[in-house]
């Protein structure tokens, strides 16, 4: 029941202040979760190549769009260390086809690029020393890691001000410590509001098609020992009628300086039945994560391989050889958008003044 206080999620509280931490760097190596493998096994898997690091991105080993972006930037690490080159031109050489390779993996998180983008202008900036250069990629990855918890935190503590006590609030999809490097977007700023004390309930939709929610939001919350119930996708409409859902707060694979928001498959139906119910609306995204030079016509939605509908495991769950159609993100358009947390503040509308004002000016 949604006014539970289940015991089970206080007994877990010990665990708050014990991190998932979705990717790291170790002995020129990168460490991850498997996030296939959850919510039955938390196992980690250690890549040597760059080529294993995007075909992780492909495959959801890895996912949410900071944590694709620290990942990137570590598998940009690793081309460098596996590169013969023996000056600066010949590296670049290397460096440019591992980072065509990472950057077609997931074309919509714009963090990724992001990432990608900002090695390659450390690897232009330095002297011809490549070893000075593998080295400088190296630290810039692990300061981008770094740079991801503390800006999460922060935002997260932004955002908990928008959270009031008792309330219970929705999220969709997976946007906390599995998404990011450690901390969280929009989960982390539930964290931030029930380490401030607020008494808070959440509720996670499964999150169709690759079940993020029930799969990843529910592992961390109960990790966490956050009280949860978890609801199927089509419920949210009949929670918000019954006056049973405060407000919702959701991450961002990119938001772009119009104010639209691209999310997880669902998001836009999610906000939509959040405006005509005048629930606030939510979205919990680091600055990475905005992109201000393409518009809507710009973005490729990545559509995903049609058995994530089709079967569950082994088992067909529809009729072979029917048409699919498997959207893996929507685009919510600004005016149904109540506020965009960052680690800046909470951008309020209008929203190309407001991003421009404290996005734009620091880049």
């Amino acid at each position: 029941m949604l006014s539970s206080k289940n015991q089970k999620y206080k007994s877990k509280s010990a665990n708050r202040s014990k991190d998932l931490l979705t990717v790291r760097w170790e002995n020129n190596q990168v460490v991850m979760i498997d996030q296939t493998k959850l919510p039955a096994k938390l196992v980690y898997v250690r890549y040597w190549k760059y080529e294993d690091v995007a075909r992780a991105i492909e495959r959801l080993v890895v996912r949410g769009a900071p944590a694709i972006g620290v990942a990137a930037a570590f598998g940009m690490s690793l081309a460098a260390i596996s590169s013969k080159a023996k000056n600066k031109k010949s590296l670049i050489k290397d460096l440019k086809t591992a980072y065509v390779r990472l950057r077609s993996t997931r074309p919509t998180a714009v963090n990724l690029v992001w990432a990608l983008d900002q090695i390659m202008k450390v690897v232009y900036s330095k002297n011809d020393d490549v070893e000075e250069i593998k080295k400088s990629i190296i630290l810039s990855s692990l300061n981008m890691a770094t740079e991801d918890i503390s800006t999460n935190k922060q935002l997260g503590k932004n955002g908990a001000k928008m959270i009031h006590d008792d309330d219970v609030i929705l999220t969709h999809c997976n946007a906390g410590s599995l998404a990011t490097v450690a901390y969280g977007t929009a989960l982390g700023v539930l964290r931030a509001a029930s380490d401030m004390g607020k008494n808070i309930r959440v509720i996670a939709t499964e999150t169709r098609p690759v079940m993020q929610g029930s799969r990843l939001t529910a592992f961390e919350l109960n990790h966490y020992g956050i009280d949860f119930s978890l609801i199927p996708d089509t419920a949210v409409g009949h929670l918000m009628s019954s006056g049973l859902i405060n407000r919702v707060i959701v991450g961002a694979d990119r938001v772009l300086k119009s104010g639209h928001v691209y999310n997880k498959i669902g998001t836009y139906q999610v906000a939509a039945l959040a405006k005509r119910h005048s629930i606030p609306f939510y979205v919990a995204a680091p600055s990475s994560t905005f992109d201000l030079t393409s518009k809507v016509s710009d973005v490729v939605i990545e559509e995903r391989n049609k058995n994530e509908l089709l079967k569950m495991g082994n088992k067909l769950l529809a009729p072979k050889g029917i048409k699919v159609f498997n959207p893996a993100f929507d685009v919510t358009p600004p005016e149904l958008i109540t506020g965009i947390i960052t680690e800046k503040g909470v951008i309020k509308p209008p929203y190309e003044e407001t991003i421009a004002k404290n996005i734009l000016s620091d880049r």
